[in-house]
């Protein structure tokens, strides 16, 4: 198999990794005469291209980069929440909300991020969304479980003579 067809299949393995999404936790709520919370976790998934091109302008109208977002200070952060806090859930509602019936329920999932999970949630939240929306992240992943192949025999067995 040349070189052209491993990555093209590591693309693809890639792709259908991110479909399988990335869960987060929303609210976790008390429940009397319970020792733990309820937590309500969400799957973050890949939009269909609709939701991406919404994505990715919301993004794009913000001016920062994912590693910008990770470097910032507390007052940077403040500062980015003051003035893209609405983007940001936006952003997080278009990745929750998949499919055809998403522009009904983007408003009111929007609304919930911004007035019911906690900040932090939505910060990790978008930053991780931003760095898997391509798939160069999976590809390293995809050559290391290439090379540990299962049912290939171990260096330190030896063959039994007879």
């Amino acid at each position: 198999m040349d070189e052209a067809t491993a990555r093209a299949i590591q693309c693809e393995a890639a792709d259908a990794l991110l479909n399988r999404g990335v869960s987060i936790p929303l609210k976790e709520f008390r429940i009397p005469f319970r020792k733990r919370p309820v937590k309500l976790r969400v799957t973050l998934k890949r939009p269909y291209m609709s939701g991406q091109i919404e994505f990715a302008r919301t993004y794009m109208s913000m001016d920062v980069t994912a590693e910008q977002m990770a470097a910032f200070t507390k007052e940077e952060q403040m500062r980015f929440i003051a003035m893209h806090g609405h983007k940001i859930s936006r952003m997080i509602a278009c990745a929750i909300c998949v499919g055809p019936v998403r522009r009904w329920f983007l408003r009111p999932v929007s609304w919930f991020v911004r007035n019911c999970v906690e900040i932090r949630y939505q910060v990790a939240a978008a930053h991780r969304f931003v760095s898997l929306m391509g798939t160069d992240p999976f590809i390293s992943i995809i050559r290391l479980a290439e090379r540990t192949n299962p049912m290939k025999p171990r260096l330190s067995r030896q063959r039994k003579g007879s």
